[in-house]
């Protein structure tokens, strides 16, 4: 028979869990687009415009495809690319107004002119954060009428 002392048992702490640098730059970066929505808005709060945002971005996730919906999500912070990427791609496009009445049913107590304030609020941000050329070729998937949303002007071919 083999005898062992009992040896004393020491107990390692486990670390707190930390937020990486990097998770913490990508908080910041969602709060920036937040609160430049918040001030583009007027809301009264950051959680009343984070609201806003992710309704208004899950509405285009669906309606972005291919390269471009791979690009805006790279091109956003990590919360608003998951937002967009995870939304099931629409069956067919909506026009600018209808997709504004679409948010509109998304929101409480909203009617159409308040969802196109909204809606215009994220997206002229939303063209700010991911440039003109990204800008172009989101709009270019888009039916017509959406330009004026993301806060440019509306200019159609004459005839």
């Amino acid at each position: 028979m083999t005898v062992t002392t009992p040896q004393p048992r020491t107990t390692i702490p486990t670390p707190s869990p930390r937020p990486s640098a990097n998770a913490e730059a990508e908080d910041a970066d969602w709060l920036e687009l937040t609160e430049a929505v918040r001030e583009a808005g007027q809301y009264p709060t950051r959680a009343e415009a984070e609201r806003v945002t992710r309704i208004v971005l899950s509405a285009l996730g669906g309606h972005v495809t291919g390269d471009e919906r791979v690009a805006l999500a790279q091109a956003l912070p990590r919360e608003a690319g998951r937002v967009i990427a995870s939304q099931i791609p629409a069956t067919h496009p909506l026009t600018a107004r209808e997709f504004v009445e679409s948010v509109a049913t998304r929101i409480e107590g909203s009617t159409p002119a308040t969802a196109r304030w909204d809606v215009s609020s994220v997206l002229s941000v939303l063209s700010t954060h991911i440039g003109e050329s990204l800008t172009t070729r989101v709009l270019a998937q888009l039916p017509a009428g959406y330009a004026l949303l993301f806060g440019r002007a509306d200019l159609a071919p004459t005839a």
